[in-house]
């Protein structure tokens, strides 16, 4: 049993969250099995406020090492398309010993960062020549081992990946260590199940890369495997990312990305729509109706040059909408509700507008919506500080706040709009300690292992 005393803290009240003060959290087997007012005997004391970790709802760990490589510019035509060849290229040559490094670097940085689970969206699983490794999950053993090593929490979505685009098209050679037929699939999902059994605070979904990497019949294959694994297995799918995305699916099926997707799938509150950036009306609306997560990565949608979703739209009418760092130009949770908001001021040319009538605190409503949606993306037990959930919780720096305007109704909003530095001092994930004082017990010799790998990369480029 872990007691923890806490000043200030923040719980969730249903659909909202509320300021606390002088509580202990009562932690055992890492879930919280009471809260009590005042502070119990030997209860460790949190030096600063607390806060419910963040949920990464989309990431690709190998890209990690992969920013700041497609920077150079190409005359003004870069684009999304361009910038995913030159990244084929740099993962043509990752091992697996490397990916491994690359994601446990990621991980603690996501740690130190607030996040305190990621959905992992795999689709790096063979030989740099396309074929098997001689065990199919070798890969994705590799970023479980990750995972255990960092502490952060992870759900496991190996990608189904099997065309270049509507037709189908044929699997393009930058694309071969990607490719499984459903059958394969399916065992390497299975495998994966199995992977569970030996790490803690892990669960798996699937995600169907695209509807241009995918039919109707391995889609539907794919999903009805899982959910007979997992009746409530995340389902995470990039859908409408692109323009030439939403006119190819037009001219194959007759049908928006979105609403093929509405039509033809059952979806429900674990599948998440990731970037959904170009979608109209209907599919908003659809969207919502189904109880789907929108899965919004404001970082690398900008670096990317996608879009913007319509956030404040769908917010209104009640739409979830979870965050993710995706391609990882950015590994922090706050620049993300940052980029977040200032994109629809910037649309909208009005200020304070991701916030509702209960929690005027853009902020405070941003990092309570966020969180619970990014649970429910990934199926897990956290998302909330309240009895009954995982002890997934930040400790903010109490020195750093200080110097910003500090009020309760004023410090998410200080944290994300006014912080130039990482105001998290302390990181717990169920029911542990991985962060303290800024710090990972093993970020340095990560670190240096890392180094090395993208110097080993960066010369084989």
């Amino acid at each position: 049993m872990t007691k923890l005393f806490a000043e200030n803290i923040l719980l969730s009240h249903g659909e909202h969250s509320q300021w606390h003060q002088n509580k202990t959290l009562v932690i055992e087997d890492g879930v919280i099995s009471d809260i009590i007012d005042g502070q119990l005997d030997g209860a460790e004391i949190a030096t600063g406020p607390v806060i419910p970790g963040m949920v990464n709802c989309h990431s690709h760990a190998f890209q990690r090492g992969f920013a700041g490589f497609s920077e150079q510019g190409s005359e003004g035509n870069d684009s999304f398309w361009t910038w995913r060849n030159i990244m084929y290229q740099f993962l043509d040559a990752i091992s697996s010993e490397q990916a491994q490094v690359i994601a446990t670097q990621l991980y603690i940085e996501m740690l130190k960062a607030g996040y305190t689970r990621v959905a992992e969206f795999h689709y790096l699983h063979h030989q740099h020549d396309g074929d098997n490794y001689p065990q199919l999950s070798m890969m994705a053993k590799a970023i479980f081992s990750a995972a255990n090593e960092s502490g952060i929490g992870l759900t496991m979505l190996p990608v189904l990946y099997r065309f270049s685009g509507f037709g189908p098209l044929p699997a393009n050679a930058g694309q071969k260590r990607f490719i499984n037929d459903v059958e394969q699939f399916n065992q390497l999902v299975s495998e994966c199940f199995a992977l569970t059994e030996h790490h803690k605070n892990a669960n798996v979904g699937i995600a169907p890369h695209s509807l241009r990497a995918v039919d109707k019949p391995s889609l539907q294959a794919a999903v009805s495997h899982v959910r007979g694994l997992d009746s409530k297995a995340p389902i995470h799918i990039h859908i409408s990312e692109q323009q030439k995305e939403v006119n190819d699916s037009i001219a194959h099926y007759g049908k928006r990305p979105v609403q093929w997707l509405l039509d033809n799938m059952q979806l429900d509150q674990h599948w998440c729509l990731i970037h959904a950036t170009h979608i109209d009306d209907s599919e908003l609306q659809g969207i919502i109706d189904s109880g789907a997560v929108a899965g919004i990565c404001p970082t690398t949608e900008a670096n990317l040059g996608d879009g913007i979703f319509p956030t404040t739209e769908f917010m209104a009418k009640g739409g979830q909408v979870a965050i993710g760092s995706d391609s990882h130009i950015s590994v922090s949770a706050i620049e993300e509700l940052r980029l977040l908001e200032y994109a629809q001021r910037l649309v909208r040319q009005q200020r304070a507008i991701l916030a509702d009538n209960t929690t005027a605190s853009v902020g405070q409503y941003l990092w309570h919506h966020t969180t619970k949606a990014g649970a429910m993306s990934t199926n897990s037990n956290c998302g909330e500080l309240a009895i009954g959930k995982q002890a997934d919780l930040l400790v903010l720096d109490e020195s750093r706040n200080r110097l910003f305007a500090n009020a309760n109704k004023h410090l998410l909003d200080s944290m994300i709009f006014a912080s130039q530095d990482n105001p998290i001092q302390d990181v717990m994930v169920n029911g542990q300690w991985q962060i303290k004082n800024g710090q990972h017990q093993q970020q340095a010799a990560i670190a240096d292992a890392f180094a090395k790998v993208l110097q080993d990369l960066g010369n084989n480029r």
